[in-house]
């Protein structure tokens, strides 16, 4: 462990930020801002795309608040931008829900264009990655290449389904389109990984802090 912290955000047990109803730690960013760097931040979203994705983001989060699931919402915002087409990035081990939710976006009007993470079928080993991992599949998960198919199939909105940590890094590296994501990976709880952090302090403390 660091012995000096460079205390941040994730640090921060008061978040006055939100209703300023408290009072700022000592430590605040909030208070601590370069101001060049907030004001070029907040010209950003004078940009006409930006400012159109923060209004449709906050309406569907205030008339959706605590009653639409994500996929409703995803799908309530892609329609008050005015998005036609939406790709898909999925893990091939979510293949099922993918088309599930491609059966519901196209209920919806949408058309989808969905590209698995295996999509080449190339090799691990054709890139580096060692022959032990061949162990979990032979084949590598490919997503730049499925961030260039999106990118070619000039998508609107682009949906990231389940894939690898370090390959979803790499997909919003390379996507051109907008991107959210719908399903984080985590096979050990279902895909839902705040799971292990609401039980850090009870059954997975030893894995977590061993």
């Amino acid at each position: 462990m660091c012995g000096t912290k460079n205390l941040s955000c994730g640090d921060c047990g008061v978040t006055n930020c939100n209703l300023g109803d408290k009072s700022y730690p000592a430590f605040c960013l909030t208070t601590h801002l370069d101001e060049k760097i907030k004001e070029e931040a907040m010209a950003a979203y004078n940009e006409p795309d930006n400012h159109n994705v923060m209004v449709q983001a906050a309406d569907v989060e205030y008339e959706g608040y605590g009653r639409l699931t994500r996929v409703e919402e995803t799908i309530e915002f892609a329609k008050r931008m005015g998005f036609k087409k939406i790709g898909i990035a999925t893990c091939v081990g979510l293949i099922r829900e993918t088309r599930m939710l491609t059966k519901i976006l196209r209920h919806h009007g949408f058309e989808v264009y969905g590209i698995g993470c295996k999509v080449g079928a190339q090799p691990k080993t054709s890139v580096g990655i060692r022959e032990e991992c061949c162990a979990v599949g032979a084949n590598m998960c490919n997503p730049i290449l499925q961030a260039k198919l999106l990118n070619e199939a000039k998508t609107d909105l682009n949906i990231v389904m389940g894939l690898c940590v370090g390959h979803d890094s790499l997909f919003y590296k390379y996507a051109e389109g907008l991107t959210t994501t719908m399903v984080v990976k985590d096979r050990v709880t279902g895909h839902n990984p705040v799971a292990a952090i609401y039980n850090a302090e009870s059954y997975y403390q030893k894995k977590l802090f061993k």
